[in-house]
């Protein structure tokens, strides 16, 4: 997979791709991720990338030129199929597990990240940007929503967890929470792991990571359920 990311904060993404999955996923070659800077792209002397909104309020804008500009410069070079584009926005469809899935099948993603009170809709239109949320909340630009969509996505690329069920297993895709895990020592500071865990019936392991999940789910999250509480 091949992911672009236009962003005038580089720096903040850059520490992300050295570390972690996304580092094991792009030393396989499994992912290849871009930076474009498209401040490099704004008109001299200034090179400014934002201007106050048409009709008045608070803020700036994004301005259309310099995103254009790097966008066009992007795409001149993609043979084949047009990649997705994704646009980190509060307006945008919820990320969800079922999405990150959708998005790991895509063999090139692009990704704005904006900044200041919002962007020129002329972006959007431009360029069919689909806008992506990751939450009911606001954060100061788009860099960590777009660290957050190359996350979710690299792990559920084949190849790139340690054991293929790692991704199957995790909260949302049952569409369960995930159970309590434990690890060494059996006991510590007066808390014991499960006896089950311990017994080495798988079978029993599993009924008991199952009934774990279903009750995390009934009290955490019963949205996720059906009418039936299954």
């Amino acid at each position: 997979m091949r992911v672009d990311i236009l962003t005038i904060f580089p720096a903040i993404i850059d520490g992300f791709l050295g570390e972690s999955m996304v580092r094991v996923a792009r030393e396989k070659d499994l992912l290849e991720v871009q930076l474009h800077d498209f401040r490099a792209f704004a008109a001299e002397p200034r090179r400014s990338v934002d201007d106050k909104p048409f009709g008045g309020g608070p803020g700036m804008v994004l301005k259309p030129e310099p995103v254009f500009a790097c966008l066009d410069d992007i795409l001149s070079r993609v043979t084949g199929t047009k990649p997705r584009m994704l646009l980190p926005s509060p307006v945008g469809r919820t990320l969800d597990q079922r999405l990150a899935r959708e998005l790991a099948a895509e063999p090139h993603l692009v990704i704005l990240c904006g900044r200041y009170e919002g962007y020129d809709e002329r972006i959007v239109e431009g360029f069919g940007f689909e806008e992506i949320s990751i939450g009911d909340y606001v954060v100061t630009g788009g860099e960590i929503p777009a660290m957050v969509l190359v996350d979710a996505v690299t792990r559920l690329l084949p190849g790139v967890l340690g054991h293929d069920l790692s991704a199957v297993e995790d909260s949302f895709e049952a569409p369960l929470l995930d159970h309590p895990h434990y690890t060494r020592p059996a006991e510590y500071r007066g808390m014991k792991v499960p006896e089950v865990l311990l017994s080495g019936d798988h079978a029993k392991i599993e009924a008991w990571r199952r009934a774990q999940s279903l009750e995390r789910t009934r009290q955490r999250r019963p949205d996720l359920l059906d009418d039936e509480g299954n």
